[in-house]
């Protein structure tokens, strides 16, 4: 159940500084930048947030009453201590007074102003909870037009009065070696069908990029055999297929045989199909300008969002251009991407979708021969009309001899598919935490 919070944030004079007039605060609000007002949705409780003005600049927010307000509590780690643990969920974020780091987990992130104490109480930057906390998993999203922070929940009632669940005997972490590393840098294997338990099925959109008329890429560059992106994807689309399955997840193809789907029909099925995910799997190319194009390798998981590079703009343009074999594309209405990227940054879509690439990105890590290149973005038509989280996964680049013979493998072909499957699991998993804590 969804409903509201007003949450307003009001500005409070600095600590051992005369308080202002509030007339006098209105006035010089529109000499300085006036904090925003902040809304937040969860139950139907209504709460106020108090502010001040950072010492560093920027406003910061009392850090207890926030995560009240997200159905929380901020927990001093012991008496007397500087330290406090703040818990949304299942998430729990350690702030230091003084300091700007938080500890997440094993991670240690950086805050754009430290967390310090004002009348007694505890206050931390507002990126806090409009930048950290979406990022990390807490279930909780930040729409920067409406200035309003939301934390998909059932209810703050039934979250605490719901017992936690016990693990179950086989949800235990499993870990497989990382070729070359030792048995401290081991990476997570797929979360068991007990982990993804929930109030339905979930189901993945398998895509298999390109197809019929349109081959895709062709390489490699250098050497007599010839591959195409087509079969490529196909055929680590169907491993994906059979990885997920067994991980109890239910699979929509949008092609299984050497067919040409519209990008557009494409995100079309996986809303057809009430899909959870989608994914779709890629093999990039080499720029033929770059001084050395036969030796570009890698791999890299690209979500929706305006390209930032030149590169991410050439990996779109190439992955676009099946547009022209299709007889009947759409190109009426504007500017469609635009309008939808707009639309997408008011919901959770975008975030999800760049969790599930770093997941992505972090399970082909530990068997693909190639360099890390990254999570990143682009305007990919077949990602616009997929109204789910949704991610476009380049598995290596065909131009390149060694990693086109590594891609053509079916061993290597089931490989990558499992490390994919690995990522989508763990995704769902925790998903499932988050909408059930």
């Amino acid at each position: 159940m969804r409903a509201t919070i007003a949450l307003t944030v009001p500005l409070l004079a600095l600590a051992g500084s005369p308080a202002l007039p509030a007339v006098h605060l209105a006035a010089e609000a529109q000499d300085t930048a006036r904090p925003p007002s902040l809304t937040v949705r969860l139950g139907e409780r209504t709460r106020t947030v108090p502010a001040v003005a950072h010492p560093a600049g920027g406003v910061a927010l009392r850090a207890d009453v926030l995560a009240e307000a997200l159905g929380g509590q901020l927990v001093p780690t012991s008496a007397g201590s500087a330290r406090y643990r703040f818990e949304v969920g299942r998430t729990g974020i350690d702030i230091e007074h003084g300091s700007t780091l938080a500890v997440v987990v094993d991670d240690t992130v950086p805050l754009v102003a430290d967390v310090f104490r004002h009348g007694g109480a505890v206050y931390v930057p507002i990126a806090m909870a409009t930048e950290l906390l979406p990022r990390v998993g807490a279930g909780v999203m930040f729409d920067v037009d409406k200035r309003e922070l939301r934390r998909f929940a059932l209810s703050v009632a039934s979250a605490r009065s719901t017992p936690a669940r016990p693990p179950a005997a086989n949800t235990a972490a499993k870990t497989a070696p990382v070729p070359g590393g030792t048995a401290a840098a081991r990476r997570p294997v797929a979360a068991s069908p007990a982990d993804l338990r929930g109030s339905r099925q979930r189901v993945v959109v398998v895509d298999a990029g390109h197809g019929g008329p349109d081959r895709g890429m062709s390489g490699p560059l250098l050497g007599d055999a010839r591959v195409y992106e087509k079969n490529i994807t196909l055929a680590v689309s169907k491993q994906l297929e059979r990885a997920l399955q067994q991980r109890g997840i239910r699979v929509v193809m949008t092609r299984t045989t050497d067919t040409l789907i519209a990008l557009s029909d494409r995100g079309r099925i996986a809303n057809d199909a009430k899909g959870d995910l989608f994914v779709s799997i890629h093999v990039n190319a080499a720029n033929p300008r770059w001084a050395n194009p036969g030796g570009a390798r890698g791999y890299e998981t690209y979500f929706l969002a305006e390209a930032k590079t030149e590169d991410e703009r050439r990996v779109a343009a190439m992955e676009n251009e099946a547009v022209r074999f299709e007889t009947r594309a759409d190109v009426s209405g504007g500017d469609p991407l635009g309008f939808l990227l707009r639309d997408m940054a008011q919901n959770e879509h975008l975030r999800e979708s760049l969790r599930l690439a770093d997941l992505i990105q972090g399970s082909m890590r530990a068997v693909h021969p190639g360099p890390n290149r990254g999570v990143k973005q682009a305007g990919f038509r077949v990602l616009v009309t997929a109204f789910m989280p949704a991610v476009l996964v380049e598995i290596g680049f065909g131009t390149n001899r060694d990693e086109a013979a590594y891609m053509t493998s079916p061993d290597k072909q089931a490989e990558l598919a499992e490390t994919i499957a690995d990522a989508v699991a763990r995704y769902l998993a925790e998903y499932e935490r988050k909408v059930s804590g």
